[in-house]
């Protein structure tokens, strides 16, 4: 009897198990990243507390032999910790200003996000990565709340955190160039630079912090109720930013506490690195970084056909048209005569639309993926 008479078991991909770390090795790990996010601060790379732990982990993953886990419960906290710090950089005082041109603005923010989307599909058509994935990480803007709710959604974290901080970096280097060379200042009327003033009755900080726990408990369980693509993340984001609205106060995330979350989520994805990934990612960065040359560009016209219609300022209407890379946009606008507040408000009112809009968005494509594999990290 031949062998083509018996049944061949079918090929199924190999998963790697995550290796569990004992307390002594989560310990050395959180303070060889707390030491590289210095580094990395010191050295002005962009989000340091993030990128710094995220380089770890996967040095760690690399000397490890493999990928490695976590306590679930880090990942929980930072993400809960970023998405209240995003919450609370969305002053409503942004969106009152932004609507003094809501329609062009809102026509720009679904051009942006539509020319993002392509990029999305191009990528994951050229570079072999997931349509999911390759639309969380060609979204523009929010880089770190984008990847801290990108493993939730059951994308691969990694390949997500390098695309959108290539387009990060991208961003911030070749837009002020690109906008002194084609919009000179001598060329634009001197606008004063008007950010928000924040506006709230100050609050102790112990009660400030146990409102912050509280929103983060109430969102983690709302979020579930709701069956949120992102409840860890959009639960207390959402909970916060109402809150935040509602209450007549300054509430904020301190500094640290925000670094924190930044330092547990890049942990928890530098992590799960792999040589296989690593492979895929080296093409999808190179088409990637072709695809955010173009986006900036017609990001570019988007903004001067902006200040066609709405008679803003060219400088302020490019800059606050750019695909992310808020801080260092409100940055040159205050040096190149832009107005600085427009310039957030504008930015801002993208990112929320993005932060609400993008996680349904792409857990939809990640649903309808060939194969999806949502490991539990």
């Amino acid at each position: 009897m031949s062998n083509s008479s018996f049944p061949v078991a079918p090929s199924y991909p190999v998963v790697v198990q995550p290796l569990i770390m004992t307390k002594k090795q989560i310990i050395l790990l959180l303070v060889c990243a707390i030491g590289a996010a210095f580094l990395f601060n010191w050295a002005n790379v962009p989000v340091a507390w993030l990128t710094g732990s995220m380089a770890v982990g996967i040095a760690w993953a690399v000397i490890g032999g493999g990928p490695q886990k976590l306590p679930p419960t880090f990942g929980v906290l930072g993400q809960v910790i970023i998405g209240l710090a995003t919450a609370a950089r969305f002053p409503l005082q942004t969106m009152e200003l932004a609507t003094t041109h809501a329609g062009p603005l809102l026509l720009i923010v679904l051009i942006t996000g539509s020319m993002s989307l392509l990029n999305g599909y191009l990528l994951g058509r050229w570079a072999g990565v997931d349509q999911g994935t390759a639309f969380l990480g060609c979204l523009p803007g929010g880089a770190a709340s984008i990847v801290a709710m990108s493993d939730e959604l059951g994308a691969d974290a990694i390949a997500v955190a390098v695309l959108q901080y290539l387009r990060l970096l991208m961003v911030v280097f070749l837009v002020p160039i690109a906008v002194s060379l084609f919009f000179p200042p001598d060329a634009i009327a001197q606008v004063a630079p008007t950010l928000p003033i924040e506006s709230g009755l100050p609050i102790p900080m112990l009660l400030n912090l146990s409102v912050l726990a509280l929103c983060g408990i109430l969102g983690i369980w709302g979020g579930g109720q709701l069956r949120l693509p992102s409840p860890v993340f959009l639960g207390p984001f959402l909970v916060g930013l109402i809150t935040f609205w509602v209450l007549p106060y300054h509430f904020q995330v301190p500094n640290s506490a925000f670094s924190g979350g930044m330092l547990l989520v890049g942990l928890s994805i530098g992590l799960r690195f792999d040589w296989q990934t690593a492979r895929k990612l080296l093409k999808a960065v190179l088409i990637e970084a072709g695809l955010v040359i173009v986006l900036i560009l017609l990001c570019l016209a988007a903004g001067y056909a902006f200040h066609l219609v709405t008679g803003v300022d060219i400088m302020t209407a490019v800059l606050g048209s750019t695909p992310g890379g808020m801080q260092v946009m409100i940055a040159s606008a205050v040096e190149l005569g832009g107005n600085s507040g427009l310039v957030l408000a504008m930015q801002m009112t993208r990112l929320l639309i993005i932060l609400l809009i993008g996680p349904w968005l792409a857990d939809n494509l990640l649903k309808s993926s060939p194969i999806i594999e949502n490991n539990d990290y």
